[in-house]
């Protein structure tokens, strides 16, 4: 039986920026009984870097080694997990600036059919309003008059 470290297995990930999601998935795996592992008293820095949000800069994490048998299903797992890993990860939303629906990158016939949605409801909603206050002013007007 082979073992190995968590830390030297992150090494081989084919994108070393997903190393966080990787030790996630490793920790849910172990946890749900697809394959054994134990922590160990050491740690890890791991590669992936990290950008401080407001200022300059970037810090990496530490996280607790662990020690797992490496078998034919951990294998199969890993090489699952690593190609999706490395597939690229769906990003934010594209925003419809002007530059972007001239590079294609937004549909312009669906934001031109949204906003005509949004612009009716809006249109539809303050002809309901409107109607309601008339009512509802009409009818305070005639409860003040029964009142003198």
């Amino acid at each position: 039986m082979t073992y190995k470290k968590l830390s030297e297995q992150v090494q081989e990930l084919s994108n070393p920026q997903r190393s966080d999601a990787f030790v996630k998935q490793f920790r849910e795996a172990v946890r749900v009984g697809k394959f054994d592992a134990t922590f160990l008293t050491e740690r890890f820095t791991m590669p992936k870097t990290f950008a401080r949000r407001g200022g300059g800069g970037s810090y990496q994490r530490d996280t607790r080694d662990m020690l797992f048998e490496v078998t034919p299903d951990f294998e199969a797992w890993f090489q699952e997990t690593n190609a999706a890993l490395a597939s690229t990860r769906p990003t934010g939303k594209v925003k419809p600036t002007a530059e972007n629906i001239a590079a294609g990158l937004v549909d312009f016939k669906a934001l031109a059919e949204e906003t005509r949605r949004k612009m009716q409801a809006n249109y539809e909603k303050g002809q309901n309003l409107g109607k309601s206050r008339v009512r509802t002013g009409a009818g305070e007007s005639k409860a003040r008059s029964r009142r003198k």
